[in-house]
Parts: structure tokens; sequence; C-alpha cells
């Protein structure tokens, strides 16, 4: 939902389901279900939310121009060149928004990222149990290094998925068998399955070079934890934006770290303190104070889990006492302390 807030537009066409509960288990065996005071997560699927926006955005006044090729990106000071679908193209300044697999941060130079992988099916409700799986969100954590296992309802069918380290790409068929097993479902049933990356930015990764600017999943700001990125991509575009108007390229990067620096480190610790103690985490998780902060930074109530207060802060330090012990590399993206006056 932090991300339905960001959104200009009304999302409910193209929304799948309306998800109430978290149901989170470890090692598929002990679980707990937690449920919020509304929606937690709108489900969709990404090629209809995708041509939804681009609909959006054309009748705003975009020129869209689809299954078009871009390439030879050049940058002449305060303009930018590219040549789209043969055509050669210039414009005063230029957002990459092509994905980890697009072409505009490698031709900027700016392609330095971390990455993950994960591979996903689907199974039609036909085959499945509903009333198991409508309106609940279901993550299994501790079964995969650097990630977790799901279960995401969609309108017709349940997704399951597996995402984890980039080294864990040889071992995704077998992650997502056991996964499949333990959900009572055939591996070679499921349909459309599909790997990929997730990009995940460093903190000196390059944003920004001349008038071309990087954002969502092309600047690698998918949050460490999650592997979600859509927040981290409105927010981004949003910033972008902005600071073409204002004539203020120089600022986005910077702005762009201040906004989302503070949930990249919470990520990366939650990421480390998962791995290496996922016993300890689920523990702290099942709290109800822990459940509220977290439910507070799902919703968007709160910016990140350092944003949280009282008791519900507390409960985010412990995850971040048990990071630290992991060798957290989420304090890279905290700010230096103000020198003194």
């Amino acid at each position: 939902m932090r991300a339905v807030r960001e959104l200009p537009i009304d999302v409910a066409p193209v929304v799948e389901d309306v998800v109430d509960r978290f149901e989170v288990r470890l090692e598929y065996r002990r679980r707990f279900v937690r449920g919020g005071d509304g929606p937690l997560c709108l489900m969709t699927q990404r090629r209809r939310l995708d041509a939804h926006l681009a609909e959006q955005a054309a009748a705003a006044g975009a020129d869209l121009r689809d299954g078009v090729k871009v390439d030879d990106v050049e940058l002449n000071g305060d303009s930018v060149a590219a040549t789209v679908g043969g055509a050669r193209i210039r414009a005063k300044a230029l957002v990459g928004a092509d994905g980890v697999n697009g072409v505009t941060a490698r031709a900027l130079g700016l392609d330095g990222r971390e990455l993950g992988v994960a591979l996903e099916g689907n199974l039609p409700y036909d085959r499945l149990d509903r009333d198991r799986y409508a309106g609940r969100l279901v993550l299994e954590v501790g079964v995969v290094p650097g990630g977790y296992g799901w279960a995401f309802p969609k309108r017709d069918h349940v997704n399951f998925g597996i995402g984890g380290w980039e080294s864990e790409g040889p071992r995704l068929r077998d992650h997502l068998r056991r996964l499949c097993a333990a959900h009572g479902v055939e591996p070679d049933e499921l349909t459309d399955l599909r790997g990929y990356r997730l990009p995940m930015r460093r903190p000196d990764s390059g944003l920004v070079r001349g008038h071309a600017l990087l954002v969502g999943d092309a600047a690698g700001l998918v949050d460490p934890v999650s592997g979600d990125g859509i927040y981290e991509a409105l927010v981004s575009a949003q910033l972008a934006a902005e600071a073409i108007t204002t004539g203020t390229i120089d600022t986005y990067a910077s702005k762009l770290r201040e906004r989302l620096d503070p949930l990249a480190s919470a990520g990366w610790g939650a990421k480390v303190a998962l791995d290496r103690f996922p016993r300890a985490v689920f523990a702290i998780m099942r709290l109800p104070v822990t459940w509220s902060a977290l439910e507070k930074v799902v919703t968007g109530e709160v910016r990140d889990p350092a944003s949280t207060r009282g008791v519900e802060r507390r409960a985010m330090k412990l995850i971040e006492a048990l990071a630290r012990r992991a060798g957290d590399p989420g304090r890279a993206y905290e700010a230096p302390p103000a020198a003194p006056a």
C-alpha cells in the first residue's frame, strides 16, 4: 500500500486481489498469521499494471511508442539524444526506466549493482483451495539463502515463487520444488514459469550522468529484503520529474538517497539478519509490537523502520542488533554523522 500512496491514478481496474492478512512460516513448519486494520497489499500482474500506467501516461499527453528499440544514447552537454525505432530523437533530458535488462544504465556507464534471482510460476484456482490463499500473502522464510518463498493470490490463480542470492540461481528449481511440495502442489503443473533478476544498487552506484537519470529497476532500486521495487520506482520517478521540470537535475541523486537510503539500509540489515539468524528474526517478527511496526512500513504510514517510535522502534532495534552481528552491509547506506559546529 505504500506504493499506492505514491500513485496519481486509480489502479482499481488492474487489482486482482486485496490482501489483508500476512502468513509467515519458518522452514515450512512453524507459522503465524497477522492481519491489518485495512488492506495491506493490492495484488496485480506486472503486465497489466505496466499497460495501465502506459495508457494513463498517454492519456495525459505522453507520446507512447510501443515495441520500438532504443539505442545509441548520447549525452550532449545540456541535452541528450537517442535512436528510437530508427529515428534520432533529441531532448532536454532522458529518464532510463527500462528495468534490470535495459540499455540505458549500460550506455551511461552507471551499471553498478548487486543482483538477486527469482523463479516463479502460476497455478489456477481449480487446482487449489481458494479459501486457503485468497486475501492472504504467504511468506516462507528460512528456506533459501538471501531470500524467501511466496504464494501470492491473483484473480484466477496463485503465483508460487522463490528468490535469493544470485549464487542460488543454479538451485532455484530445486528450491521451487520444495516450496511446491510444502503447499501440496505438483511443480510440473505450474504454468508461465519465469526467472528474473533483482537489481540492488550499491551505496556508491551512479544514478545520473549529465541530463540522463535512472529510476526504478534500471537504477537498482529493488528493496533488498522484500524484492519489491514498485514503491522505489514510483518515488524515484517523481523525484526525477521534479528535478527535470525545475532544472535541478544535479540534485536528483542526493534527494533520492535522502529519501530511499534509510529503507535500503534497513532492508540490507533485515536481509542478512534473516539469513544468519532466521529463527531469532522469526521470533521477533511474530511479536505483536513488531508486526505493528512492519504494518506501518508496508502501508506507508512511516517511510522506513527507523521512523517508528516507542516500543515499535525498540522492536526494530532488536533486528538491527542481529544485523550488526551478521556484518550488516546496510550501514554503508547510513548518512555520516554531521561534523561538530
